[in-house]
């Protein structure tokens, strides 16, 4: 984002930090109320001088209590449409007024946050670009999100993992990779991941070309993530009764005894139960198939 739109200075202060990963940012986007329909926030940038005041709220903000920088779509005018009234803005995260509470999601684990803002002062040259040119920073930027949701390297491994898995367990005196329906799901999903990563090659060769993005990520974002679930669920579905135990058949939670089950076995339940939130987040799947529909009875 910064490297796209950012000036000159803003790259200096903030792109060295981000190659070598001493500084990490948060995602300020989704708010109680608006998150589908992201232009609908109310968080408020009031101008003072040279600087912005924030007031409002941040939700579902992944990592913010491991970040150093946040940036944020904040509303700056309530008098156009409301896409043309956002800005976007980077904050400094150990700014006074900027609180940050934990939200444990339903693997047991605190992933999320919310992230209140009181009279936080944010100077405006930390702001990209022009005042209510923020929403074309925030398509740009969903649309990097929703493509790299994909995620092939982690559905390739997780493919590796159930192999490894269904040979270790047994079903019926024999290993569980031998059984016909559970082969034949293997099967169909890891046929699926290869048809996932060939539409992503495509994608991306129509880009190295110059051709612009339509709904494109619309469709990783909803393939990725409908198989990032389905190969979950077949993980737990070949745990068994392993997968019963969770959570306290971790042994990473304060406790010395061993983890039940075969190695991982904890992991890949809260995988599943985390994964639970794939077709919501970076816009939920819904919203996608819309933004598809809408794009293609336009062409």
């Amino acid at each position: 984002m910064i490297y796209s739109f950012g000036n000159e200075a803003q790259k200096a202060q903030h792109l060295p930090g981000i190659l070598k990963s001493d500084v990490w940012w948060a995602q300020g986007y989704s708010e109680p109320g608006a998150g589908s329909d992201l232009a609908s926030l109310r968080m408020a940038a009031v101008r003072d001088g040279d600087h912005y005041i924030l007031n409002g709220t941040k939700l579902w903000t992944t990592m913010a209590h491991w970040a150093d920088w946040i940036f944020c779509l904040v509303r700056t005018s309530n008098e156009a449409k409301p896409q043309d009234g956002i800005s976007f803005l980077l904050v400094d995260i150990t700014t006074p007024g900027i609180s940050i509470d934990p939200v444990i999601t339903i693997d047991g684990e605190h992933h999320v946050n919310q992230v209140t803002f009181e009279d936080v002062r944010v100077p405006v040259e930390n702001r990209i670009g022009k005042e209510g040119a923020g929403w074309t920073c925030a398509k740009f930027l969903l649309a990097n999100e929703r493509q790299a949701i994909t995620d092939l390297g982690a559905k390739k491994r997780m493919l590796q993992r159930l192999r490894a898995l269904a040979t270790e367990i047994n079903a019926n005196g024999k290993p569980l990779l031998q059984d016909p329906d559970f082969s034949r799901k293997l099967t169909d999903l890891d046929i699926q991941v290869s048809g996932l990563e060939y539409t992503e090659l495509r994608f991306l060769d129509a880009q190295l070309r110059g051709e612009e993005r339509g709904f494109e990520p619309s469709i990783l974002k909803v393939r990725g993530t409908e198989l990032q679930q389905a190969l979950s669920e077949l993980y737990v579905e070949a745990l068994g009764y392993f997968a019963l135990p969770y959570p306290t058949n971790r042994g990473d939670h304060g406790s010395n005894m061993p983890e039940s089950g075969p190695q991982g076995a904890a992991n890949g339940v809260a995988h599943f139960l985390y994964s639970r939130a794939a077709t919501i987040y970076g816009g939920t799947n819904e919203i996608q198939k819309n933004i598809m529909a809408k794009l293609l009875l336009r062409a």
